[in-house]
């Protein structure tokens, strides 16, 4: 059976021209970066061509990177780091309701340090309102965290609009990008970004390697503590090979970005418009427009996400329901329920997420075998009626 995937949202596969870069740093290049002699000069001159590679994607300068295990290190890192090296300047913080669980459980666990989280409600399509924000705003403020593009639904938020209002109140912003880097531009000073999150298993990089944008200036405390890697900022031993990939990936994105935009855009709105059309009572979720060009989230009238994801997978599509990290959760999407949707349409929820690889003639198949489940599985629905 060919498989098709379109979960590009929980990983992608990684780019061959990556692994041709990795592979040297696992046995010829195997040198600790730490090392001053040849092995070591090595890894550390290859590691420091990655940070470059990363700095030139998001807008940044390479002594502003930091180099993580993945996203929700680098959420962890910013958040915790920002808010007790600030702590003298005020206890409180403002996101989302609609944040990644790696952002949203740090702030939990900030309120149980001591510290007052705002967690800022989002329109019927997804979207932070600014004024809402300006009105959580208060003197004991000190930092704000909004994801630029929401790993469920794919909306976009004003990022832009965001870091001016943060920068004007002298607040740190920071934004998890983990699924916009490499999908749409970022520039970290044109956004006014302080603190940004990225994973390069995202992008087509490796798993277990990310990154954590720090602009110049800006104090964080230590994540870990230990040696004086990265600049005395992350104590470890570098993950050579995993930078390595992740730097190229970066390279790669930046080139085709673009281009690649387009075609996916274009794939997914003609994927939606399919789903619209020959499937009754469906619903997209999230801004029509402001979302990520692969990004295809519907609820599903009468029927529950995991049985309509089981039946895809034995058709051989590969799809989600939502988030990948509470994928064994019965709980409805947070996300979704914040949108405002009922219990049950937030159960009734599919994510299609388009990559590198999708075409038109597979998403035409998905979109043939999809509605087949849908009136499969509605005929067994007590809910449904004819």
């Amino acid at each position: 059976m060919k498989r098709i995937y379109l979960d590009y949202a929980a990983t992608t596969p990684v780019h061959p021209d990556v692994l041709k870069a990795m592979t040297p740093y696992f046995s010829e290049y195997f040198g600790n970066a730490s090392t001053i002699y040849y092995y070591g000069r090595e890894s550390k001159k290859a590691v420091e061509e990655a940070r470059e590679q990363f700095a030139k994607l998001i807008g940044a300068d390479h002594s502003e990177v930091i180099f993580t295990s993945g996203g929700t290190e680098s959420d962890n890192h910013a958040l915790k780091g920002a808010a007790f090296a600030n702590r003298h300047k005020g206890n409180h913080i403002i996101t989302s309701k609609i944040e990644h669980h790696a952002v949203l459980e740090t702030c939990h666990y900030l309120e149980k340090e001591g510290f007052k989280v705002t967690y800022l409600p989002v329109d019927a399509d997804g979207i932070v309102g600014l004024e809402e924000l300006k009105k959580a705003i208060t003197e004991k403020t000190i930092l704000i965290s909004i994801m630029a593009a929401n790993n469920e639904i794919g909306v976009l938020q004003p990022i832009e609009e965001i870091g001016k209002i943060a920068r004007e109140k002298k607040i740190l912003f920071h934004t998890d990008a983990v699924q916009m880097t490499g999908s749409l531009p970022i520039d970290v000073e044109r956004m006014n970004i302080d603190l940004l999150s990225v994973s390069a298993h995202k992008l087509y990089g490796p798993k277990g390697i990310g990154g954590l944008f720090v602009r110049k200036g800006v104090k964080i405390s230590k994540y870990a503590h230990g040696g004086e890697q990265e600049n005395r900022r992350r104590a470890g031993t570098e993950n050579v090979s995993g930078i390595v990939g992740f730097g190229k990936a970066c390279q790669i994105a930046g080139k085709n970005m673009e281009k690649e935009a387009r075609r996916i855009t274009e794939l997914r709105d003609k994927f939606i418009a399919g789903l619209l059309k020959k499937i009754p009572e469906i619903k997209l979720n999230g801004h029509p427009e402001k979302r990520l060009p692969n990004n295809v989230n519907v609820s599903v009238k009468y029927i529950e996400g995991e049985s309509m994801i089981l039946n895809l997978d034995m058709e051989g599509i590969c799809a989600s329901s939502g988030s990948a990290c509470t994928s064994g959760s019965l709980e409805p999407s947070h996300v979704l329920r914040a949108l405002g949707l009922s219990h049950e349409l937030s159960h009734g929820s599919v994510r299609f997420t388009l990559g590198r690889s999708t075409t038109a003639a597979e998403l035409a198949v998905v979109l043939e075998k999809f509605s087949e489940i849908v009136v499969r599985l509605r005929k067994l629905s007590p809910l449904y009626k004819q």
